[in-house]
Protein backbone atom coordinates (compact mmCIF):
# COMPACT_ATOMS: atom_id res chain seq x y z
CA UNK A 1 0.00 0.00 0.00
CA UNK A 2 1.03 3.70 -0.48
CA UNK A 3 0.58 5.86 2.29
CA UNK A 4 -2.86 7.43 3.24
CA UNK A 5 -4.36 8.92 6.26
CA UNK A 6 -7.11 6.77 7.94
CA UNK A 7 -10.73 8.35 8.82
CA UNK A 8 -13.59 7.01 10.42
CA UNK A 9 -16.78 9.82 10.45
CA UNK A 10 -19.84 8.99 12.69
CA UNK A 11 -21.81 10.96 10.39
CA UNK A 12 -23.15 11.11 7.04
CA UNK A 13 -22.99 15.26 7.29
CA UNK A 14 -19.27 14.60 8.98
CA UNK A 15 -18.46 12.36 5.91
CA UNK A 16 -20.05 14.55 3.10
CA UNK A 17 -17.58 17.22 4.52
CA UNK A 18 -14.61 15.20 4.88
CA UNK A 19 -15.24 13.68 1.33
CA UNK A 20 -15.51 17.60 -0.13
CA UNK A 21 -12.83 18.68 1.43
CA UNK A 22 -10.14 16.51 -0.19
CA UNK A 23 -10.68 15.67 -4.00
CA UNK A 24 -8.05 13.30 -3.59
CA UNK A 25 -9.67 10.83 -0.71
CA UNK A 26 -11.36 7.72 -1.12
CA UNK A 27 -14.35 6.27 0.28
CA UNK A 28 -14.46 2.61 1.45
CA UNK A 29 -17.71 1.05 2.76
CA UNK A 30 -16.92 -2.93 3.47
CA UNK A 31 -14.06 -2.82 1.38
CA UNK A 32 -14.03 -6.19 -0.78
CA UNK A 33 -12.75 -4.63 -3.61
CA UNK A 34 -11.40 -1.41 -2.48
CA UNK A 35 -8.71 -3.33 -0.01
CA UNK A 36 -6.98 -5.65 -2.22
CA UNK A 37 -6.91 -2.53 -4.78
CA UNK A 38 -4.70 -0.47 -2.05
CA UNK A 39 -2.50 -3.85 -1.21
CA UNK A 40 -2.16 -3.50 -4.91
CA UNK A 41 -1.37 -0.05 -5.83
CA UNK A 42 -4.05 0.11 -7.89
CA UNK A 43 -5.00 3.53 -5.91
CA UNK A 44 -2.84 6.12 -4.34
CA UNK A 45 -5.62 8.40 -2.23
CA UNK A 46 -4.80 11.05 0.11
CA UNK A 47 -6.79 9.66 2.64
CA UNK A 48 -9.45 6.81 3.23
CA UNK A 49 -12.64 7.79 4.38
CA UNK A 50 -14.11 4.49 6.52
CA UNK A 51 -18.03 4.73 6.58
CA UNK A 52 -18.16 1.60 8.53
CA UNK A 53 -19.33 3.95 11.89
CA UNK A 54 -22.66 5.50 10.62
CA UNK A 55 -25.49 4.18 11.65
CA UNK A 56 -27.67 6.22 9.74
CA UNK A 57 -26.92 4.36 7.03
CA UNK A 58 -27.79 0.89 8.06
CA UNK A 59 -31.30 -0.63 7.87
CA UNK A 60 -33.64 -1.80 6.09
CA UNK A 61 -37.37 -0.92 6.18
CA UNK A 62 -40.66 -1.35 4.06
CA UNK A 63 -41.62 1.91 2.99
CA UNK A 64 -44.33 3.20 -0.17
CA UNK A 65 -44.81 -0.91 -1.20
CA UNK A 66 -41.20 -1.35 -1.34
CA UNK A 67 -38.00 -1.69 0.75
CA UNK A 68 -35.71 1.14 1.43
CA UNK A 69 -32.19 -0.39 2.19
CA UNK A 70 -28.92 1.89 3.95
CA UNK A 71 -25.81 1.98 1.43
CA UNK A 72 -23.71 0.42 4.64
CA UNK A 73 -26.23 -2.89 5.40
CA UNK A 74 -24.05 -5.98 4.34
CA UNK A 75 -25.33 -8.59 1.82
CA UNK A 76 -25.68 -11.27 4.73
CA UNK A 77 -28.86 -8.81 6.87
CA UNK A 78 -30.32 -8.50 2.84
CA UNK A 79 -30.29 -12.24 2.82
CA UNK A 80 -31.61 -12.86 6.55
CA UNK A 81 -34.18 -10.39 6.86
CA UNK A 82 -37.39 -11.22 7.17
CA UNK A 83 -38.78 -7.87 5.42
CA UNK A 84 -36.81 -8.11 2.92
CA UNK A 85 -37.88 -11.64 2.53
CA UNK A 86 -41.99 -10.47 2.57
CA UNK A 87 -41.79 -8.13 0.48
CA UNK A 88 -39.03 -8.46 -2.32
CA UNK A 89 -37.87 -11.92 -1.95
CA UNK A 90 -35.83 -12.80 -4.90
CA UNK A 91 -33.45 -9.67 -3.59
CA UNK A 92 -33.14 -11.75 -0.73
CA UNK A 93 -32.30 -15.10 -2.67
CA UNK A 94 -30.31 -13.10 -4.40
CA UNK A 95 -27.89 -11.43 -1.45
CA UNK A 96 -27.74 -15.42 0.00
CA UNK A 97 -25.67 -16.13 -3.18
CA UNK A 98 -23.18 -13.66 -3.03
CA UNK A 99 -19.83 -14.98 -2.78
CA UNK A 100 -18.87 -16.58 1.10
CA UNK A 101 -20.16 -15.85 4.04
CA UNK A 102 -17.11 -13.62 4.71
CA UNK A 103 -17.97 -11.57 1.99
CA UNK A 104 -21.38 -11.83 2.89
CA UNK A 105 -20.81 -10.21 6.28
CA UNK A 106 -18.43 -7.47 5.39
CA UNK A 107 -19.66 -6.32 1.43
CA UNK A 108 -22.42 -3.86 1.52
CA UNK A 109 -25.20 -2.92 -0.67
CA UNK A 110 -24.13 0.69 -1.61
CA UNK A 111 -19.96 -0.33 -1.94
CA UNK A 112 -21.02 -3.03 -4.36
CA UNK A 113 -22.96 -0.38 -6.83
CA UNK A 114 -20.56 2.11 -6.73
CA UNK A 115 -18.10 0.21 -7.48
CA UNK A 116 -20.72 -1.23 -10.57
CA UNK A 117 -18.69 -4.28 -11.32
CA UNK A 118 -19.76 -6.08 -14.42
CA UNK A 119 -19.93 -9.46 -12.14
CA UNK A 120 -21.97 -8.20 -9.18
CA UNK A 121 -25.34 -9.20 -8.42
CA UNK A 122 -26.96 -6.11 -7.27
CA UNK A 123 -26.62 -4.07 -10.36
CA UNK A 124 -28.56 -6.24 -12.28
CA UNK A 125 -31.43 -5.71 -9.39
CA UNK A 126 -31.08 -2.05 -9.83
CA UNK A 127 -32.41 -2.50 -13.07
CA UNK A 128 -35.20 -5.30 -12.35
CA UNK A 129 -36.48 -3.44 -9.50
CA UNK A 130 -36.20 -0.30 -10.76
CA UNK A 131 -34.54 0.97 -8.10
CA UNK A 132 -33.93 5.03 -6.80
CA UNK A 133 -30.41 5.61 -5.42
CA UNK A 134 -30.45 8.53 -2.62
CA UNK A 135 -27.33 9.76 -1.98
CA UNK A 136 -26.55 13.20 0.07
CA UNK A 137 -27.10 15.30 -3.14
CA UNK A 138 -30.05 14.10 -5.25
CA UNK A 139 -31.85 10.80 -6.20
CA UNK A 140 -30.91 8.77 -8.68
CA UNK A 141 -33.28 6.08 -11.19
CA UNK A 142 -31.36 3.15 -11.76
CA UNK A 143 -31.58 3.59 -15.45
CA UNK A 144 -29.61 6.51 -15.38
CA UNK A 145 -26.97 5.19 -12.81
CA UNK A 146 -24.79 2.82 -14.76
CA UNK A 147 -23.08 4.40 -17.18
CA UNK A 148 -20.36 2.27 -17.63
CA UNK A 149 -17.77 -0.54 -16.85
CA UNK A 150 -17.07 0.31 -12.88
CA UNK A 151 -18.50 3.78 -13.97
CA UNK A 152 -21.62 5.07 -12.66
CA UNK A 153 -23.16 8.62 -12.64
CA UNK A 154 -22.19 9.21 -8.99
CA UNK A 155 -20.03 12.41 -8.03
CA UNK A 156 -16.41 12.69 -6.73
CA UNK A 157 -17.83 13.73 -3.15
CA UNK A 158 -21.18 12.18 -3.84
CA UNK A 159 -22.23 9.71 -0.85
CA UNK A 160 -25.13 7.08 -1.66
CA UNK A 161 -27.11 6.80 1.18
CA UNK A 162 -29.84 4.16 0.33
CA UNK A 163 -31.30 2.59 -2.55
CA UNK A 164 -34.90 2.23 -2.69
CA UNK A 165 -36.31 -0.88 -4.69
CA UNK A 166 -39.88 -1.64 -5.76
CA UNK A 167 -41.97 -4.57 -5.19
CA UNK A 168 -43.08 -6.62 -8.36
CA UNK A 169 -46.05 -8.64 -8.84
CA UNK A 170 -43.23 -11.46 -8.77
CA UNK A 171 -39.42 -11.82 -9.85
CA UNK A 172 -36.33 -14.35 -9.59
CA UNK A 173 -32.62 -13.97 -10.28
CA UNK A 174 -30.81 -16.99 -11.50
CA UNK A 175 -26.77 -16.95 -12.39
CA UNK A 176 -24.46 -19.34 -13.44
CA UNK A 177 -21.53 -18.61 -11.12
CA UNK A 178 -18.05 -18.81 -11.10
CA UNK A 179 -17.20 -21.88 -8.57
CA UNK A 180 -14.16 -19.85 -7.26
CA UNK A 181 -15.02 -16.26 -6.84
CA UNK A 182 -19.28 -16.79 -7.33
CA UNK A 183 -19.42 -13.84 -9.14
CA UNK A 184 -22.18 -14.60 -11.68
CA UNK A 185 -20.69 -15.72 -15.05
CA UNK A 186 -24.24 -14.86 -16.41
CA UNK A 187 -27.34 -13.81 -14.51
CA UNK A 188 -30.76 -13.17 -15.61
CA UNK A 189 -33.15 -10.96 -13.27
CA UNK A 190 -37.01 -11.34 -14.60
CA UNK A 191 -39.49 -9.66 -12.68
CA UNK A 192 -43.49 -8.23 -13.98
CA UNK A 193 -45.31 -5.76 -12.37
CA UNK A 194 -48.47 -5.83 -14.38
CA UNK A 195 -48.64 -5.85 -17.85
CA UNK A 196 -44.77 -4.24 -17.77
CA UNK A 197 -41.34 -6.90 -17.25
CA UNK A 198 -37.65 -6.16 -16.86
CA UNK A 199 -35.13 -8.88 -17.54
CA UNK A 200 -31.73 -6.95 -16.34
CA UNK A 201 -28.53 -9.15 -16.99
CA UNK A 202 -25.27 -9.03 -14.98
CA UNK A 203 -21.98 -11.37 -15.73
CA UNK A 204 -22.73 -11.07 -19.50
CA UNK A 205 -21.62 -7.68 -20.37
CA UNK A 206 -19.29 -5.05 -19.64
CA UNK A 207 -21.74 -3.80 -17.25
CA UNK A 208 -25.48 -4.50 -16.40
CA UNK A 209 -28.09 -4.24 -19.05
CA UNK A 210 -31.97 -5.00 -19.82
CA UNK A 211 -32.39 -7.65 -22.14
CA UNK A 212 -35.44 -5.85 -24.40
CA UNK A 213 -36.55 -8.01 -26.72
CA UNK A 214 -37.27 -10.38 -24.03
CA UNK A 215 -38.65 -7.93 -22.10
CA UNK A 216 -41.43 -7.35 -24.88
CA UNK A 217 -41.67 -11.29 -25.67
CA UNK A 218 -42.38 -11.65 -22.04
CA UNK A 219 -45.36 -8.56 -21.68
CA UNK A 220 -46.89 -10.48 -24.33
CA UNK A 221 -46.65 -13.77 -23.16
CA UNK A 222 -45.00 -14.36 -19.37
CA UNK A 223 -44.31 -17.64 -20.14
CA UNK A 224 -40.70 -19.53 -20.71
CA UNK A 225 -42.13 -20.27 -24.74
CA UNK A 226 -41.79 -16.94 -25.54
CA UNK A 227 -38.23 -16.54 -25.40
CA UNK A 228 -37.23 -20.08 -26.65
CA UNK A 229 -36.56 -18.21 -30.04
CA UNK A 230 -34.62 -15.01 -28.93
CA UNK A 231 -30.76 -14.94 -29.22
CA UNK A 232 -29.10 -12.71 -27.66
CA UNK A 233 -26.50 -10.75 -29.46
CA UNK A 234 -22.99 -11.68 -28.27
CA UNK A 235 -21.07 -8.72 -30.55
CA UNK A 236 -20.79 -6.67 -27.39
CA UNK A 237 -20.84 -9.43 -24.70
CA UNK A 238 -17.46 -10.53 -22.67
CA UNK A 239 -15.26 -13.26 -23.48
CA UNK A 240 -12.61 -14.59 -20.86
CA UNK A 241 -11.20 -18.20 -19.87
CA UNK A 242 -13.83 -18.29 -18.07
CA UNK A 243 -16.64 -18.19 -20.96
CA UNK A 244 -16.74 -16.91 -24.88
CA UNK A 245 -19.25 -14.56 -25.85
CA UNK A 246 -21.63 -16.86 -27.73
CA UNK A 247 -21.83 -19.00 -24.43
CA UNK A 248 -22.97 -16.27 -22.08
CA UNK A 249 -25.15 -15.36 -24.94
CA UNK A 250 -26.43 -19.16 -24.05
CA UNK A 251 -26.35 -18.80 -20.37
CA UNK A 252 -28.29 -15.59 -20.07
CA UNK A 253 -30.95 -17.00 -22.21
CA UNK A 254 -30.53 -20.00 -19.94
CA UNK A 255 -30.88 -17.91 -16.77
CA UNK A 256 -33.71 -16.11 -17.82
CA UNK A 257 -35.90 -19.34 -18.44
CA UNK A 258 -34.93 -20.36 -15.62
CA UNK A 259 -36.50 -17.29 -13.97
CA UNK A 260 -39.26 -16.89 -15.77
CA UNK A 261 -40.16 -20.02 -14.61
CA UNK A 262 -39.17 -19.85 -11.05
CA UNK A 263 -41.57 -16.92 -11.30
CA UNK A 264 -45.11 -19.17 -12.05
Amino acid sequence: MYEFEYKKPTSLAEAAQLIGGDGDAKLMAGGQTFIPTLKQRLAQPTSVIDLGAIGEMKGIKEEAGGLTIGAMTTHGQVAKSDVVEKVIPSLAHLAQHIGDPQVRNLGTLGGSIANNDPAADYPGALLALKATIRTTKREIAADDFITGMFETALEDDEIIKEVHFQKPDAGSYQKFRNPASRYAIAGAYVVKYGAEVRVAVTGAGPTAFRWTEAESALASNFAADAIADLTLDAGNLNADIHASADYRAHLVKVMATRAVKACA
